[in-house]
Parts: structure tokens; sequence; C-alpha cells
């Protein structure tokens, strides 16, 4: 409770802080950009809300240190993140740090979690797969790819007022739940640590948008709920592989399509922004199309939800399945089917009306 307390509250305040005087700093942390295929806002709004999330996690994580003389782990976790939120923010500010520089000092965090905790992917449940998993350096280069691709899927599904965030909390629950039946303490205080710090942001991010996550937050919250996946199921046998992967199924396929969607379908670089992500697609043509009379605002704060509900759908059999691979790999399959069947539907105009929340 107490590391709940302390992270949520650290990151309020220094929210509202954030807010209250973006007067002082909002020429170099707002958004200014108005015109990308990806932008929805329309007044400049600081995209340096990872400053209080990651302050809250400072706060919450040095008191877990002390009070259970975690001292070794703790550093090595929150060093590992310096350079992954460090260049995150640096975009926030000066808005001009390209994709393979941000993905390699996320790399670069990523490899010193593994060296210093230490702790890597060694098991997928798949015969092959773990004999290859065996050799240490390719177990390190999975562990590096899967961490930094998690990282970045954070900030790709990073949209909408609360979108990012949200699906930040409904994970770190899952994962803090499954840990707490493992008896594994600290995983559960580290999930609880960042959830409460994420929590104290959204409460000024949703549903008006007072602030936005920015690239560092997003890369913060990605690159912490990796490495805590990995690390419950390297610390905890019962735990199957798979539960890692489908826990974060929504933000890895929703990165891995784009990509398949701009190489094949536009014929572009991956790494460029456009606008017909699913959660735009949502915005754009489910809640716009269907409530035309409604603020650009108010659509924004109605797109989230539709995935927050799809993502605790998932998460519910995940939990329920944690120790199951082929039952989970189930979830994961068919988690994939209904996100295909839901965008090829929205593309064709042919939205379910089940799917329809207003």
């Amino acid at each position: 409770m107490n590391t709940l307390l302390i992270s949520f509250c650290v990151s309020f305040v220094i929210t509202f802080l954030l807010i209250r005087y973006q007067h002082l700093h909002g020429h170099l942390s707002g958004d200014h950009e108005f015109s990308g295929p990806q932008k929805i806002h329309t007044r400049s709004v600081p995209r340096i809300g990872g400053l209080s999330i990651a302050t809250g996690l400072i706060a919450g994580s040095l008191f877990i240190a002390f009070k259970d003389q975690l001292f070794s782990l703790v550093a090595a976790i929150l060093v590992s993140c310096i350079p992954v939120f460090g260049i995150g923010l640096t975009e926030d500010l000066k808005k001009n740090i390209g994709v393979q520089k941000r993905l390699a000092f996320t790399a670069l965090g990523a490899l010193i979690a593994i060296y210093a905790i230490p702790t890597s992917i060694t098991s997928l449940d798949i015969h092959l797969l773990n004999q290859l998993l065996g050799i240490a350096l390719i177990s390190t280069l999975f562990t590096c790819f899967a961490m930094t691709g998690l990282a970045n899927a954070y900030n790709i599904i990073d949209g909408f007022h609360g979108l990012s965030s949200m699906i930040a909390i409904i994970t770190l629950g899952a994962i803090l739940y499954i840990a707490f039946k493992q008896s594994d303490l600290v995983i559960f205080k580290l999930s609880l640590c960042m959830l409460a710090a994420i929590a104290g942001f959204f409460l000024w991010n949703y549903p008006r948008g007072l602030i936005f996550l920015g690239d560092g937050g997003a890369y913060l919250i990605g690159f912490w709920i990796a490495l805590l996946s990995i690390l419950l199921v390297e610390r905890n046998a019962a735990v199957s592989p798979w539960f890692a992967l489908t826990i974060n199924i929504y933000p890895i396929f929703e990165t891995l399509f784009s990509i398949y969607r701009r190489l094949i379908h536009q014929n572009k670089s991956p790494g460029q922004p456009d606008a017909i992500h699913f959660h735009t697609l949502i915005y754009r043509r489910v809640i716009g199309n269907a409530n035309p009379q409604l603020s650009a605002a108010d659509r924004n704060a109605r797109t989230a939800p539709y995935l927050w509900i799809l993502v605790v759908m998932n998460a519910i059999p995940s939990i329920l399945f944690f120790d199951s691979t082929l039952a989970l790999q189930i979830v994961a399959v068919v988690f994939i089917v209904t996100y295909w069947y839901l965008y090829r539907s929205i593309v064709r105009f042919q939205t379910p009306t089940w799917f329809r929340l207003y």
C-alpha cells in the first residue's frame, strides 16, 4: 500500500505542476505539430507526462529498495531505464530524434538489463526454439529485440487520451495478479509501482488530455512491462512463456500489422506515420461517422474504451490459463483473428453493430 501511495502521489503532483506551469516550459515541451497524419489534437499540449511517471516510479522503486533490501536489483532496473527514457524525453523536447536512434538507445537499455540484473528469455515452450535460446548469444539478441519492440509498440499505440496508459494499467494488473498468486512479491511490488505512477498521470490525461504521455513515457512504460513480463516467467516455472506474449498481444500485433501494412500495401518505410492504425480507424469511422455532431475532443475521449474492452477480454483468459501454453496460444490466435476481422470490417465501412459502444 505504501508503494502504491508513494508512486501515485508523486506522479499525480508532478503531473499537476507540469500542467499548471506549462507556460514556463510549453515552448519546449508542447506538441506544436498539428498537420501529421496521426495528429488529432488542435492545440499545443505538453508531451512530457513521462516525466511525472518516471518520478513516481523512481520514488516507489527506491522505497521498495530500502524497505526490502533490493538495492542491486532495483538499481540495475533503474539504470537500464535511463537510456530508454532519456532518448524518449529528448525527442519530446527537441522533436528531431529519428526512430532508428530511439530504437538503438532502447536496445542499449535492454542490454544493460540483460547483463546487470541479469535476465533473458530462455524458453518459449517450443522444442526447436528452446534449443536455439539455449545459446547465450541468440537468447541475448532475442531478449533485446523483444524488449525494444514492446517499448516501441507502446509508443505506436499512444494515439488517444488514455489509450496507451490504460492498456498498460490493465497489463500490469494482470502481471501483478499472477505474481501475487506465485508469491513473487518483488514482481508484484514493481508492477504496482509502475501501475500507480501511470494512474497518477492518467487522471490528468483522460478524458480531457491536459498532458500527453510523450515518447519518454511510452518507451519507459513499454520497457518496464517487457522487463517484468520476462522476469515473471523466468522467476516462476509455473508461468508459461506464452503468458508474457499473450498479455502484451495488442501492442505487439498492432506493431507487426503496421509494419506489414506499410511495407506491403503502402510500399513505404515502416517508420513513416499514417492515419490508419486500428485506434485511428475507430476514431474516424466508428465514432466520427456515427456521431458527426461530437467535437474532436469528445470523439477522442470515446476512442480508447473500445480498445480497453478488447484488451480486458484478452487479459481475462490469459490470467485464467497463465500456466497452459496451448490455451494461451489459442487465446493469442483468437485475439489476432478478432483484430483482423474488426480492422477489415471498419476499413470497408461495415463495422459490426455489436462493436459500437455509442
